[in-house]
């Protein structure tokens, strides 16, 4: 029953980032381009009711992020946040009141066919949550040296797909950081009460780590086209939070003869995720006058 309902937070989690990106987007395009990666872009995007808008149910999606990680494992929950790339296609075509077209919706249907297929034959299960101060110390240094080469190769580029690629990039690995922590944090929580909550530094890890990371994918929007940045932000989140919960916690997932499905229902997902951008730009251009 946890399981279930873990999935469940985390399905309503993937739809509010879905819809908080979506929200961000409309605020993105008005940016001067002269105010990307400096503090002008949070003060330009602030007065902006679409950006704030976005950030409200970006919060809430947290909060249901939260819950499930509380209830379920981070391998379970991490993969379930890939239908956020399906939503926000299909609200993106909703707010524009346009029609998805057919190869728009066989892709959503393979990105949930696919990542039910892997979830069900991987069975993320188990793991522990005593991290030792060590595992700490080297899961920050890699992902943080990871972000930061993603964005050194990010800023002497011009505008464009390789730009939104790469702050894309470093935004999925801080995501995957900040799960990892949260994780951490809302197990503090559940077993030791709010004051152990507010005394771990985890708590302020996953809150600066988070922060950091919607920087980075604002400036990945701004960057370039969704074509770049969300298949990116999608799979790597997916496949860097996979890594740290079989790393850092000790989740298993099943092996043998079930990585035959878990590879088929993986390809399905990669597939649908690089399509699905290509709809959406596809749309865009075709609609330019």
């Amino acid at each position: 029953m946890a399981a279930l309902l873990s999935a469940l937070f985390a399905l309503l989690a993937a739809v509010g980032n879905a819809t908080g990106t979506v929200l961000q987007r409309l605020a993105a395009r008005t940016v001067p381009p002269g105010d990307a990666f400096s503090v002008r872009i949070i003060r330009h995007l602030i007065r902006n009711p679409a950006w704030l808008g976005g950030i409200a149910v970006v919060v809430g999606a947290a909060a249901c992020q939260a819950l499930a990680l509380t209830l379920g494992s981070l391998s379970l929950v991490q993969p379930i946040l890939v239908t956020e790339l399906p939503f926000t296609l299909l609200i993106a075509s909703a707010v524009s009141r346009r029609r998805l077209p057919a190869v728009g919706w066989a892709a959503s249907v393979m990105v949930a066919a696919g990542l039910g297929m892997a979830l069900a034959a991987a069975s993320p299960a188990g793991g522990h949550t005593d991290v030792s101060p060590g595992m700490w110390a080297l899961t920050l240094l890699t992902t943080g040296g990871a972000m930061a080469l993603c964005v050194a190769a990010a800023l002497p580029r011009p505008r464009g797909k390789a730009r939104a690629a790469f702050f894309s990039s470093a935004s999925a690995i801080g995501y995957a950081l900040t799960a990892t922590l949260m994780k951490s944090a809302t197990t503090t929580f559940d077993e030791h009460g709010g004051g152990a909550f507010l005394a771990s530094w985890q708590t302020y890890g996953f809150v600066a780590t988070g922060a950091c990371s919607l920087f980075l994918l604002a400036n990945a929007m701004e960057s370039g086209p969704l074509i770049a940045s969300q298949p990116a932000l999608t799979l790597g989140e997916g496949l860097v939070s996979l890594a740290l919960g079989i790393l850092v916690y000790g989740e298993r997932v099943r092996a043998g003869w079930w990585l035959v499905p878990e590879t088929i229902g993986a390809v399905l997902v990669t597939w649908g995720v690089l399509i699905l951008p290509r709809v959406d730009t596809e749309r865009q251009e075709h609609a330019v006058p």
